[in-house]
């Protein structure tokens, strides 16, 4: 034995990926070297891929494939969950989220208990506290959000109907209905993200205001499909044009809501002009995480650096992502958007062998903050996989073989 480990099923979840491709391309008719041409890529990359020896390591690769297949992503990125209760949960949780975004439009009164205003305010606000701890019960633990979410919208829209209380309700709505958006496009449940979107429009016509209708049009951008990159490029340039200049906020997320649809076009100067943008508009903000709105946004100097790593990893600055995360204060943010921070920072420093041992550790750090976030995350498994064949018989390699393994990636030998 070298002093490196190879696994008998190290290289399965990049094979279980190829085979996804390959059953897709087939099932289009079309051939390799086609598919290569229409998603822009080499035929040997392709070749590979449907192999399992190449990883798809970023959003602009693998949305290149989903568009010359004609399908979403999330086809090719199935993830197993090791426990088929979490599988189980996790359906049940887009099951509550579609039948509650579905069946009630605002203006509806559902069958809530009734509760005042103030006790839903409340649970509002220990519900947006609660889902950013770190840990498996906080941060990316979306059956139990949902869980907590959903009686949540039910009150508020009961009490949206009240004449007198109503007006007071909306805006907490608007940001509810926001995160019921944000966990579906997590769980990866197609079209309900938009459907959130619908909701929050709704409600944002409902109280005539400048300043929440552009925070539904940074929603809409938001959660637009990935298959349309250049539609919520323009989204987003559209939300950042028209919200009112005392809400830096709302402009700040659109430019990094359009900054990341040009970088996963290929478009770097354009994202980094909005990235540039962005980081300005932050300046203008006294803390580094804003707290309005509450809950969704934590736009400020924090988010702007997480979004320039995050879109630095994918226009290939690998390692040089290094540079832009020491400024970063991941500390002052939510736990969820601390572990995208570290997330993406080790996957930067993993794509260079020579820092293979530090990406390691910031996913871990990512992993201890919402280590179901880490799991679920395509490039992650991508770049844990890929790293396995070479994982050295020390500290670093067994962190790696552990991190397979909790993923549910179950390296053996």
């Amino acid at each position: 034995m070298s002093d490196s480990t190879r696994f008998d099923g190290q290289s399965d979840e990049l094979r279980r990926f190829g085979a996804r491709v390959r059953e897709i391309r087939k099932w289009r008719d079309l051939s390799v070297r086609t598919t290569a041409d229409l998603a822009g890529l080499s035929y040997g990359f392709v070749a590979k891929v449907e192999r399992g020896e190449k990883p798809v390591n970023n959003r602009q690769t693998l949305e290149a494939l989903a568009l010359a297949l004609r399908v979403d992503p999330g086809e090719f990125t199935g993830v197993p969950e090791k426990a088929g209760r979490a599988t189980v949960d996790s359906y049940d949780a887009a099951n509550t989220l579609g039948d509650l975004l579905s069946g009630w439009w605002v203006g509806e009164v559902p069958d809530a208990p009734g509760r005042p205003l103030p006790e839903v305010l409340s649970g509002l606000m220990e519900f947006h506290a609660s889902r950013n701890r770190s840990g498996k019960s906080g941060a990316g633990d979306y059956p139990t959000q949902v869980a907590k979410l959903a009686p949540l919208i039910r009150d508020l829209l009961a009490i949206a109907a009240d004449p007198v209380v109503g007006r007071q309700a909306l805006a907490p709505l608007l940001t509810a209905y926001h995160v019921a958006g944000s966990i579906s496009a997590r769980l990866r449940v197609p079209s309900m993200p938009s459907m959130a979107a619908e909701r929050m429009k709704q409600v944002a016509d409902l109280l005539d205001d400048q300043v929440w209708q552009s925070v539904a049009a940074w929603g809409r951008a938001h959660f637009i499909s990935s298959t349309d990159r250049p539609r919520q490029y323009a989204l987003a340039v559209s939300a950042a044009d028209a919200a009112p200049p005392d809400r830096l906020e709302t402009r700040g997320m659109s430019n990094l809501t359009a900054a990341l649809a040009a970088a996963a076009q290929g478009k770097g100067d354009l994202a980094e002009t909005h990235l540039s943008e962005a980081a300005a508009l932050a300046e203008r903000i006294e803390p580094d995480v804003s707290p309005w709105p509450a809950g969704i946004m934590q736009f400020g100097r924090t988010n702007a650096g997480i979004f320039h790593v995050s879109i630095g990893v994918e226009l290939g600055y690998g390692p040089r992502v290094a540079e832009i995360a020491a400024t970063v204060r991941p500390e002052t943010i939510s736990a969820a958007r601390a572990s995208a921070f570290w997330t993406d920072f080790g996957r930067g420093l993993m794509e260079s062998r020579k820092h293979r041992d530090a990406g390691v550790d910031a996913l871990l750090r990512a992993e201890s903050l919402a280590p179901s976030q880490v799991y679920r995350n395509q490039f992650v498994r991508a770049a844990v996989s890929h790293a396995l064949p070479t994982a050295h018989r020390d500290a670093t390699g067994r962190n790696l073989r552990g991190l397979a393994w909790r993923m549910g990636l179950a390296p053996t030998g």
